[in-house]
């Protein structure tokens, strides 16, 4: 789109730290962690000493005869330093492959496979006992940032190396891999350019430009292999913006964090958000001086929204919802107020960005599509990545003469505010959208922490319901919340950890319900 090509010449991993060291080199990275590759330098950071580590780090890939345009895979223990190894690898000229920790042995070498093999950068632990055994022979080399094993070569960094300058690579050439969250299949690997990255950011540099317009301290909890991570950096790093990044995003610990930094601007997965409500009634106002929450993965429950935003003392807090996909980036947004958080509806998920992105429902089994009957949504954006590695076939299947089909069926309003209702896989013939029925559970039993509408058995809606502290179902309490909504099975209740997840904290509901139903689930009616 327009607004996104003009001077648009690429938002690159491999200097990403170095425009902000020179501007404010003393800006403060806080992290909850210390880093695997440098525990030395603790848990507060500056922009400058992260650049120099991206730097140094850079030069010990280029020590061990890792070469530009080579592919790298990341897959370590969950820290920020896998984001600072994804730079360094892009400062030589390699392209990153960044695979979450939360996935499995199993299907990172699938990856690993896809890619033909490439060079691995892992820690003992994930080598030792979650990758196969023919991983180390079969890659390019394995680089361990911890520990030792056969077959495997350190990789350490020398603060007395001389840093070698950016390897500045094309802004339309493969950049960044990262991969989809794989609620349905083996993970696909999206290809990013630095172009389609900075085209990516534009719209929310905008936003963030005109909602937030002093110096506020950003909290960030985000998975470190997805591309929302970098975007989510590159506007703080412009703006100056202290920076707390979390890997622990249970209450408590967060509760203890914030109630120390008081964070102005939130960015977290929208599930992490449900878990966080209970910091409104924590007496040390952890969310007392919020003025923005962003969430980008995912619809948020109402609710949710209106109990963080009700525990923030500034006079106007708000919250900014984008619509996006790890394959185009956010296409729709909008922004709710404290007030209206409760009475906005939970399914519209805002308007195209003028002159950068633009969205269309098309119809679905021959319907005009609207409330009762939605359709295809399909959207277009300069942030759209290059392909599916390895499956430029499946990539170019969700195309229509520039089009990209989400994967989410929905209608527009006639004032242009789109409205997802479900996910196509997941359409439950019949009952309308699962997703607005959840939203209308959460807001009426508090007592909820999720709750996910699945085909049960011969296909009939079961909701699944995860309670706080795990407290029995009321069955009352149920039956009243569900009045006025499609009929359902009775509710299974489940743990938290039961629930089948992805890295950005999705439920995998395809996932779940064919676990529910498995005959040695042990699932029983929760009332």
């Amino acid at each position: 789109m327009i607004l996104q090509r003009i001077g648009n010449r690429g938002l690159f991993l491999g200097s990403f730290f170095d425009g902000a060291a020179r501007k404010s080199p003393y800006q403060r990275i806080t992290l909850d962690h210390e880093l695997d590759i440098a525990p030395e330098l603790g848990s507060d950071l500056t922009v400058y000493a992260c650049a120099n580590l991206v730097a140094e780090m850079a030069s010990a890939l280029r020590d061990q005869n890792v070469r530009p345009g080579d592919k790298v895979a990341v897959y370590k223990q969950d820290c920020f330093d896998i984001f600072l190894l994804m730079c360094a690898v892009a400062r030589i000229g390699a392209v990153p492959v960044a695979l979450s920790p939360s996935l499995d042995g199993e299907t990172v070498t699938r990856l690993l496979e896809r890619c033909a093999w490439p060079h691995l950068i892992t820690d003992e632990k994930k080598l030792r006992e979650e990758l196969p055994a023919e991983v180390a022979g079969r890659c390019a080399r394995v680089l361990l940032v911890t520990g030792e094993a056969e077959g495997a070569t350190p990789l350490r960094r020398n603060p007395a190396t001389h840093p070698r300058p950016f390897a500045r690579p094309r802004a339309d050439r493969p950049a960044l891999l990262t991969h989809t969250s794989g609620t349905t299949d083996v993970p696909k690997l999206v290809v990013h350019t630095a172009r389609s990255l900075r085209a990516r950011y534009r719209p929310q540099a905008l936003g963030a430009r005109l909602l937030i317009r002093g110096r506020e301290t950003l909290a960030v909890r985000v998975s470190f292999v997805h591309s929302r991570l970098v975007t989510a950096l590159a506007i703080a790093l412009d703006r100056g913006f202290p920076i707390v990044i979390t890997r622990d995003a249970t209450p408590q610990r967060i509760a203890d964090i914030f109630a120390e930094v008081k964070p102005g601007v939130l960015e977290a997965h929208p599930n992490t958000f449900v878990e966080w409500e209970t910091l409104a009634d924590d007496p040390r106002g952890p969310l007392s001086n919020v003025l923005a929450v962003s969430s980008t993965f995912d619809a948020i429950h109402p609710r949710t929204v209106q109990r963080i935003l009700g525990a923030s003392h500034r006079r106007r807090p708000f919250h900014l919802q984008l619509y996006g996909q790890s394959e185009i980036g956010p296409t729709v947004g909008r922004a709710t107020s404290r007030r209206r958080a409760m009475s906005a509806d939970g399914r519209c998920v805002g308007f195209p960005f003028p002159g950068m992105t633009a969205v269309r429902v098309v119809d679905r089994d021959g319907r005009t599509p609207g409330p009762g009957t939605p359709g295809f949504i399909e959207v277009r954006s300069d942030g759209r990545a290059l392909t599916y590695f390895g499956e430029d076939a499946r990539f170019r299947r969700q195309l229509d003469d520039g089009w990209w089909r989400m994967g989410d069926v929905g209608h527009r309003t006639r004032w242009g505010c789109l409205h997802v209702s479900d996910r196509e896989v997941d359409v439950i013939p019949g009952f309308g959208s699962a997703l607005e029925a959840e939203d209308t559970l959460m807001s009426r039993l508090d007592a909820l922490l999720e709750v996910v509408v699945v085909p049960g058995e011969e296909g009939a809606p079961t909701p699944v319901v995860v309670t706080r502290d795990d407290t029995p179902l009321d069955p009352d309490r149920w039956t009243a919340a569900t009045a006025g909504l499609p009929a359902m099975r009775p509710p299974v209740q489940l743990r938290l950890a039961e629930l089948p997840r992805t890295a950005t904290a999705k439920v995998r509901r395809l996932e779940l319900a064919r676990r529910l139903w498995a005959p040695d689930s042990g699932a029983r009616p929760a009332t």
